[in-house]
């Protein structure tokens, strides 16, 4: 059909998506029966494709399709041994496809019939043998005579870069020779002097797009064949090609730019190994000595030290200083950086993180501290030149300023101490000076914006010199009067950051001070937050926590909580008393304002100093669950004459003090450190009041941060107070599983935080659990299996989770009966359930976890750690071990689930789970498979081949690539380093 239509002209033309169409449906065919029952089919479509241009053109697109069908989209479209299979037959097969695709390019002149060839040949040359390349004249035919002009320039160059993405040594110089010619071509269309950001700003879609793909085929043949070209005697290609990469990495489009990332990434990483790779024998006492002092400090090594040192790095040196430029210039926004640019050209504060900001900006970052590593003093000549122009006048503008400080801050651990004090003295010294010299609220902004980001990314440099960490921290306490917006956050966030990294030294009595800083501070709070808001003050007290758990003595760091709460004491004491006097003024609007905002505080200052809160904690401990518990009433008989009044802004608010309460119950027992202290004073009175308000309530007055305390209690505790844990599930367990249970959408919020409870008694004081009646166990069990079939996918991941959870604590507890009792009870609902949600696409996200749940219970059952038959009486024969009434009954239940699948195939796919249940990756390859093969008909009965997991390869390279970063002084931001304050 697909040849007839292609020979109809009329149809060639007019009917283009249908005849696309029937290419792709005849592709998802051959999937099926090519090569085993159509042996013959690319001897065919090469054959059909010499009876016509248009037919052949339109077999260029089915061989492309089939190609990106088996090679780029076959996971979990087929299994792994049929991918492989095919893709054996193409490999196979291909230099038919590949005479076929030269004798079009050699001789055809229809544009539409060379482009589709072109792009035919595209999906086959990544994984073609290169001697079908190098061996055959191709390289030269598409060099001279499709790389020119503007139809076919495009594919033809992303043919060159698929091309170059290959690698083998014998073949060096076929291709530098591939690459010679192209640069050639290049510099004619588009020469080397040309200003490449004007060009495409003005260019037309087509061009652009050349440009895009110019970056990448020289990006990527450079980071596959870069010794290739450097060791030939040409140096002036080597320049220029890093020279086109320069003007192409200054255009303002972000992908091309992410394009050339990649590669100066790469470049960068090789030079600065080099140096590290030198044998420090070979090198004269002075050098080093010099080495031993820069890498000791973690510092950038002086460019003077290895000048006549031969190293790749001296080639580089004027493209390096050009891509530090390229660097500062176009460095975006760090996540710190609170203060924007909105397209109006209005001076904003920014909301919404951008990811794909903060990704590059990581990026970015690593590719200029590498680069100041290789050359610190070029580095740091840049910096202070572009600097000075901003003084001047002469580059002022906020993005270039934002850029050039968003730079410096990111370099921050790249230089060696004494060099990073002179850098970084001048550099906030001109920019208070740039304060003071501009004028208007949103260029002061910037500027105080800059000088904030710059400050919090030196700690290193800020614990080392007191005075200037004073300095810096009182022009923080100024810049939180100022009311742009904005500024006072950025300036809450910098303080914070400071105190974290810098808490010691506001604790310690400095020579020359009256009193420790924090002494000063927590005098001076009132006038210093006088103008922030709300959320910006409990920001500071969450800082001054962090600095109060600096303080070693006991007495003193109890004093300065004192001291530092003593305005929310006061505030807190005036309540109760009036409370006291009169509950009902407790839910005053005014006084349910103050209330909660107190609460705040406490909970930012708790979330700092962690353990040492317990004292601020015990003063309000009583006042405050009383408090909860009165909220509670008044909302029940406000709500007797309103149905409404749940949907009200009062019962918002009242619910809010609620939720701060146990919020901050919540925080200090996650941090608490005297467990003893915790089961004795806090867990009592908390379940007495809060879950006796709990289980009480109706459902509309409860909350789910209950379920979400409690679960971090049993978590620090559980194994402490079993008995205890034993009281939460009483209260809590049938009440919230009625509210849950009537719909797969009511109460969201009490699904998740529900089933991290129970995971949570299930993981701390499992014992609990197997105290509960056997009815109210069995819900447990169903509740699980409910939520794994779950449409909210943290609350199908925790059913599912909690659900392995408890198989493994019952395998592992040392009563044989009650894993006997277990499975005799809930094999069947467990594999039931566990192959329903496998087989069902919208609980993919699960997989990992249900294959996990089925390897658990094989194992079980072959290792003969189920000590009762599985089986009820009549379902085998007396005497069948639980290893053979398995595998029976998973045959039949898939069978009939299945009919459409032969016996074989049920067959060996059971076998294979029992076989396999020892090797993870093998089980779940198993069981892809089987997936695929479910939605097949008549599919082939020994599908199975098995590869590894790329989940694991990914935590494995993240491990690694922390490991390297931490090698290298200024790689990992200082708000990310783990060392301890000093």
């Amino acid at each position: 059909m697909c040849i007839e239509w292609s020979n109809d002209e009329t149809v060639f033309r007019s009917q283009r998506p249908l005849l696309n169409k029937a290419n792709l449906t005849l592709v998802q065919v051959l999937k099926q029966e090519w090569p085993a029952n159509w042996p013959t089919f690319i001897p065919e479509i090469i054959s059909a494709s010499r009876t016509g241009f248009n037919v052949c053109e339109n077999n260029m697109s089915i061989l492309k399709l089939l190609s990106e069908e088996v090679f780029d989209y076959s996971a979990e479209q087929m299994t792994q041994a049929k991918a492989k299979n095919l893709k054996q037959q193409m490999c196979n097969e291909f230099s038919e496809i590949y005479r076929l695709c030269y004798e079009v390019l050699e001789k055809a002149t229809r544009p539409s019939l060379i482009v589709a060839t072109l792009q035919s040949l595209l999906r086959y040359l990544g994984w073609i043998p290169l001697e079908f390349i190098f061996e055959t004249p191709l390289i030269e035919l598409l060099v001279s005579k499709f790389l020119t002009p503007p139809q076919y320039r495009n594919v033809t160059l992303k043919c060159l870069t698929e091309i170059s993405s290959l690698g083998a040594s014998q073949y060096d110089k076929q291709f530098y020779t591939m690459f010679y010619m192209a640069v050639e071509v290049i510099n004619k269309i588009v020469p080397l002097s040309t200003d490449l950001r004007t060009a495409y700003e003005s260019a037309g879609s087509n061009d652009q797009d050349f440009i895009q793909n110019l970056s990448l085929f020289l990006s990527i043949f450079l980071a596959n064949h870069l010794k290739i070209v450097e060791n030939q005697e040409n140096k002036e290609l080597l320049i220029n090609v890093h020279l086109y990469l320069i003007k192409i990495s200054q255009i303002d489009e972000r992908e091309i730019f992410k394009g050339c990332l990649d590669y100066w990434s790469r470049l960068v990483l090789e030079l600065y190994e080099e140096i590290q790779q030198i044998p420090i024998s070979d090198l004269n006492p002075l050098l080093q000595r010099s080495f031993a002092t820069t890498f000791s400090t973690g510092g950038a090594l002086d460019p003077d030290i290895l000048a006549n040192y031969p190293l790749r790095k001296h080639t580089y040196t004027s493209i390096l200083s050009s891509l530090r430029t390229v660097m500062i210039e176009k460095m975006v926004r760090p996540e710190e950086v609170l203060i924007v640019e909105s397209d109006e050209g209005e001076i904003v504060r920014e909301f919404v993180k951008e990811s794909d900001t903060i990704t590059l900006y990581k990026s970015m970052r690593e590719v200029l501290v590498y680069l100041t590593h290789l050359d610190v003093v070029d580095t740091r000549a840049i910096m202070i030149n572009k600097l000075a122009k901003q003084i001047d006048g002469s580059e002022w503008s906020w993005n270039n300023l934002n850029t050039l400080c968003w730079a410096i801050g990111s370099i921050s651990g790249a230089m060696n101490e004494e060099m990073e004090k002179h850098f970084l003295v001048s550099v906030i010294k001109d920019l208070l000076g740039l304060t003071e010299m501009k004028k208007g609220k949103d260029n002061k902004a910037v500027v105080a914006s800059n000088i904030m980001y710059i400050v919090g990314q030196y700690p290193r440099f800020l614990k080392a010199h007191w005075r200037f960490l004073k300095t810096v921290v009182n022009k923080l306490f100024e810049f939180m009067h100022e009311t742009h917006e904005g500024v006072q956050d950025m300036a809450c966030d910098t303080f914070i950051k400071i105190a974290q990294k810098c808490k010691r030294h506001f604790v310690a009595h400095q020579q020359g001070e009256a009193e420790p800083f924090i002494d000063e501070i927590i005098k001076s709070l009132d006038k210093i937050t006088s103008d922030l808001q709300p959320h910006q003050v409990h920001t500071f007290y969450e800082a001054c926590g962090h600095i109060i758990s600096a303080q070693p003595v006991k007495a003193q760091r109890e004093r300065l909580l004192q001291d530092l709460m003593r305005l929310p004491n006061m505030a807190w004491d005036a309540m109760m008393e009036q409370a006291y006097q009169n509950p009902e003024l407790l839910t005053n609007g005014d006084n349910i304002k103050i209330i909660i905002n107190v609460l705040k505080t406490n909970v930012a200052t708790c979330s700092s100093l962690g353990a040492g809160f317990y004292p601020q904690l015990a003063r309000i401990y009583a006042n405050m669950l009383s408090s909860y518990t009165a909220i509670s009433h008044s909302m029940v008989n406000e709500a007797q004459g309103n149905p409404i009044f749940t949907q009200t802004h009062r019962a918002r608010v009242l619910r809010g003090i609620k939720k701060e309460i146990l919020k901050l119950v919540e925080t200090y027992i996650s941090r608490a450190e005297d467990l003893d202290e915790v089961v004795q004073n806090i867990a009592e009175p908390l379940l007495t009041n809060i879950l006796d308000d709990y289980q009480q309530s109706q459902s509309q007055f409860r909350e789910a941060e209950v379920l979400s305390c409690v679960d971090i209690l049993v978590n620090r505790v559980g194994s402490m107070i079993p008995d205890m844990v034993l009281g939460i599930l009483e209260k809590v367990f049938e009440c919230t599983l009625d509210m849950i249970n009537k719909s797969m959408t009511d109460f969201p919020e009490f699904r998740v935080e529900f089933f991290k409870l129970l995971r949570t008694i299930n993981l701390h004081s499992f014992s609990a659990l197997l105290k509960l009646p056997d009815q109210i166990f069995s819900k447990t069990i169903d509740a699980c299996l409910w939520a794994a079939k779950h449409d909210n996918r943290e609350v199908e991941s925790a059913g599912l989770s909690l659900t392995l959870e408890i198989i493994d604590n019952v395998a592992e507890y040392n009563q044989p009966e009650v894993a006997n009792k277990f499975f005799k009870a809930f094999f069947k609902p467990i594999i039931g359930d566990t192959f329903y949600v496998l087989t069902d696409t919208d609980h993919k996200a699960g997989f990992k976890t249900q294959s996990q749940i089925l390897a658990k219970i094989i194992s079980l059952v072959e290792n003969n750690r189920i000590g009762v038959p599985l089986y009820d009486e009549g379902e085998a024969s007396v005497g069948t071990s639980n290893s053979d009434y398995f595998r029976q009954y998973l045959s039949t239940s898939l069978t009939n689930a299945f009919p459409h699948l032969q016996q074989a195939q049920v067959a060996n796919f059971v076998e294979g789970l029992f076989r396999l249940h020892r090797d993870p990756i093998k089980f779940k390859l198993t069981l892809r498979d089987f997936l695929v093969q479910i939605k097949e008909f008549g599919g082939d009965s020994t599908d199975y081949l098995f590869a590894e997991e790329k989940e694991t390869e990914l935590q494995e390279k993240q491990r690694l690539d922390r490991e390297r970063a931490l090698k290298v002084g200024g790689l990992i931001k200082p708000s990310e380093m783990e060392e301890e304050d000093s």
